[in-house]
């Protein structure tokens, strides 16, 4: 599915979805990655949702988001709390939804000048 949103600038949006990949900005990602508005990181080592750990999830207290907002994939997953309770003891909201939903929450997010970002996984 492609998606449409006015971009603000340069603001990393997500472009299309796909069950084995996303396009963030007309960029194809088919591996583990993390937008914020203002870049796309791929050195979030995580390569599913059954490998997560507290420390993939710490990974995020240094960039501080309003929300983070993890793509589980094809279907929408929930990691146990423990492993995040670091991120909601800092205040950081976390939501969990299959990826497409991430990606349209995000876009939405960040054109309301939040400080979201997201997490996907495949």
């Amino acid at each position: 599915m492609k998606l449409h949103l006015a971009n603000p600038g340069e603001t990393k949006l997500f472009t299309a979805h796909a069950p084995d990949h996303v396009m963030v900005s007309g960029e194809r990602y088919g591996h583990s990655i993390v937008v914020l508005a203002e870049a796309v990181r791929d050195d979030w080592a995580v390569a599913s949702f059954d490998e997560l750990s507290e420390a993939h999830f710490d990974y995020f207290l240094v960039l501080k988001p309003d929300v983070l907002l993890l793509g589980t994939g094809a279907r929408q997953r929930f990691p146990h709390p423990r492993l995040y309770r670091a991120l909601t003891n800092a205040g950081i909201g976390v939501e969990c939804m299959n990826t497409p939903a991430a990606c349209r929450t995000y876009n939405i997010l960040v054109a309301e000048d939040r400080k979201v970002i997201a997490a996907i996984l495949f």
